[in-house]
């Protein structure tokens, strides 16, 4: 009785009059209509699509799997875009705007999966509790990260407008000084007002940082909480399908980002305050510095719009219960399994059991080991990939984005998807599948020697080869014989490209005596470092010595690199699907959202949090030429790297990685035990494949 008057008292006032009247004719029945009646009210509300108690017939068209399946990806989408798009795409970018070493980017990138870190365990515990609303969790986090998004871009406001050069002309003006002495002290008094090169940005790093943190924190539910959300409301078979489809989403995101990110980068950073025209700058230029900034107001937009919908989402779709009872289980058999507790959600008391009841399911174990190789190596390519392209090919951030992005299209979104279709085409079951994995990781290990396909180092004067072509000084000498007296600064970096195709650091370090202004475009002449001999036609005007340009690369291996890659892409994220599905089927179905959070904590602590670290500290090693600042405690980006170091530091980290995958998939498979009989609701049972 008190159990339907809670009914009668929380139902809406539509229908307590009616069942008013039925307690007036026979209060017994009245009980158990009103019950029932109340019960199905409410249980429907609880299906509905809508906000605040608002959700009109219409809008329940949309409140079905594959509607939320459109928000959701969107939702991935988004966090690839944002955090593997836009930020890998601008690291180099931002590196030499503030001031920056790998080092310190690589502590930036890792804030991502640090927040992530943080904030699993609580997400996924209290996100997969009974009752709970995973779509609101989500929305949330798409709010948080909008917010990191817009701190992310608030450097760009928090300093001066950026100077690629000084105001005065860098050239070479004879001093009659000694050959020993310099004006270093006189450059550095010109820019050490807190304006120009000598001004110490490193600061800049924290709020990145912080940017980061709330970009991790906002992403945290989207992969673990969106997961299970998506398993619960489809049937078995099509969940593959499901979550192929929304990974594949999340892997076109960066991809986006690489295009979209790489094409704003062709606008000047200060483009509202400066004409990059009067600079005589270009996109070629070696000191151009893009728009790196634009994308993340886009991204912030976005993430608020995109949450709104997904607010409004039930907590299960209609018909969702049905389609858990006819869930077969394939959890990993276990001695104990008479007498265990079915739910990992009744308590904080509860929590250190399940973390021991899913650590002892050693198919699980080996699985999360794999993911953690696994996000190493990708995470930590993510970064900074996007540099080595740059650097190892000589070719503009701009470019280097389009490339990332014609790989990471068709290859990362097409790998991820095949993946899943692969499990339903092939009704793979569980051991199957981590076989299927296995393989395709032995694979994409063979294809890591697409990272020994390297350029020869570019000529750089007194870095790479000495002057007039001598050998090359090691350290790095950048005064010669043809620019002693010329009193030139290492703060004012300002390289230029000889005719005879070699890199200067400066006009005054090529010893030019003049400097032109032509649109766009610096000429310098006169340039006693500089062979010119040959250049000028007879009877034309002299095109100068040098331009402020870069120097193009006769290096042709870039469209090697790419196909290898390509290939080596293709079956790494082959791997993906299958291995989300191993680790959901090889649990108990109660443990799932759990459990993706426990291999989340995992994966970012043995792998995707030091990646980046990892690979910035060996890319820093691979440096050969820093840059130089009045301010000691400043830092400096590297200019110049090494081809040779940097390829062979990123093939060793890929080979280590792909071969330990190979070593725990295989693990994985071995241990894994089948339950002896699985039977789902109407007793009929599955074997393993």
């Amino acid at each position: 009785m008190s159990e339907a008057n809670i009914e009668l008292d929380n139902s809406n006032t539509a229908v307590a009059p009616k069942c008013a009247n039925v307690n007036n004719n026979n209060s017994a029945r009245s009980s158990r209509v009103g019950s029932s009646s109340s019960g199905a009210d409410t249980k429907e509300d609880n299906h509905r699509l809508g906000w605040c108690g608002w959700n009109p017939p219409w809008l329940q068209r949309f409140c079905t799997a594959k509607w939320a399946l459109f928000w959701l990806c969107w939702g991935g989408a988004l966090q690839g875009l944002i955090v593997n798009g836009l930020i890998n795409v601008s690291i180099s970018t931002i590196e030499r705007r503030f001031g920056l070493r790998s080092r310190q980017m690589g502590l930036v990138a890792s804030g991502y999966d640090l927040a992530s870190f943080a904030c699993l365990v609580p997400v996924t515990y209290f996100g997969g509790r009974k009752g709970a609303s995973k779509p609101r969790f989500i929305a949330i986090g798409l709010i948080v990260m909008g917010l990191g998004s817009l701190v992310f871009l608030l450097p760009n406001f928090l300093v001066g407008n950026y100077r690629a050069t000084i105001a005065e002309a860098n050239v070479c003006e004879l001093s009659g000084l000694q050959p020993n002495s310099s004006q270093t002290m006189t450059a550095c008094e010109l820019n050490g007002s807190g304006e120009g090169e000598g001004e110490n940005l490193t600061w800049t790093v924290w709020l990145f940082l912080a940017a980061q943190l709330l970009h991790g924190a906002g992403a945290s539910p989207l992969f673990t909480l969106g997961v299970t959300y998506i398993d619960e409301n489809v049937s078995k078979k099509m969940s593959s399908v499901y979550l192929g489809i929304y990974y594949t989403m999340a892997t076109v995101g960066p991809a986006i980002g690489y295009v979209f990110g790489g094409q704003l980068l062709l606008i000047y950073t200060d483009w509202m305050s400066v004409d990059p025209v009067q600079l005589s700058l270009t996109s070629d230029s070696k000191v151009w510095i893009g728009a790196w900034w634009l994308g993340f107001i886009f991204a912030a937009a976005m993430c608020l719009l995109i949450a709104l919908p997904i607010f409004g989402y039930p907590k299960l779709l209609p018909g969702a219960e049905k389609l858990q009872l006819e869930r077969v289980s394939e959890a990993h058999a276990t001695v104990t399994e008479e007498g265990e507790p079915n739910e990992v959600t009744k308590g904080l008391a509860q929590l250190p059991q399940a973390v021991l009841s899913l650590l002892g399911n050693p198919t699980f174990f080996f699985l999360n080991l794999a993911g953690a190789t696994e996000g190493l190596v990708i995470a930590g390519f993510a970064a900074f990939l996007p540099k080595q392209i740059e650097n190892q090919f000589s070719i503009s951030p701009m470019y280097s984005a389009l490339v990332m992005g014609l790989i990471t299209v068709p290859a990362g979104g097409g790998g991820t998807f095949l993946g899943g279709f692969l499990v339903k085409k092939w009704n793979l079951a569980c051991r199957g599948i981590i076989k299927m994995c296995l393989l395709v990781t032995v694979v994409a290990a063979l294809f890591t020697i697409c990272f020994l396909v390297s350029c020869p180092n570019p000529k750089f004067a007194g870095v790479t080869t000495g002057y007039n072509f001598k050998a090359r000084s090691d350290p790095p000498a950048l005064k010669a014989e043809c620019n002693t007296n010329c009193g030139c600064s290492h703060t004012n970096y300002d390289p230029i490209c000889g005719v005879n195709g070699v890199m200067y650091y400066s006009p005054c370090f090529a010893g030019c005596a003049q400097e032109r202004h032509e649109d766009s475009l610096k000429r310098y002449y006169n340039c006693s470092c500089i062979e010119s001999v040959g250049w000028v036609d007879e009877g034309s005007p002299s095109l100068g010595d040098a331009t402020n340009l870069k120097c193009e690369s006769t290096c042709q291996t870039l469209p090697l690199f790419v196909v290898l890659c390509f290939i080596l892409m293709v079956f790494t994220f082959l791997a993906t699907m299958p291995a989300l599905s191993a680790t959901l089927r090889c649990v108990k179905d109660d443990q799932r959202s759990f459990a993706l959070g426990l291999q989340w904590i995992k994966v970012r602590l043995l792998g995707t949090i030091p990646a980046p670290l990892i690979f910035g500290a060996l890319i820093d090693e691979s440096c050969i030429l820093w840059q130089e600042s009045c301010d000691k405690d400043a830092g400096g980006a590297c200019l110049v790297y090494d081809n040779f170091y940097i390829s062979r530091y990123m093939w060793l980290l890929a080979l280590i990685c792909k071969l330990g995958s190979v070593v725990f998939f295989t693990c994985a498979w071995w241990f894994y035990v089948p339950p002896s009989k699985t039977s789902n609701a109407n007793g009929k049972r599955e074997g393993d494949i």
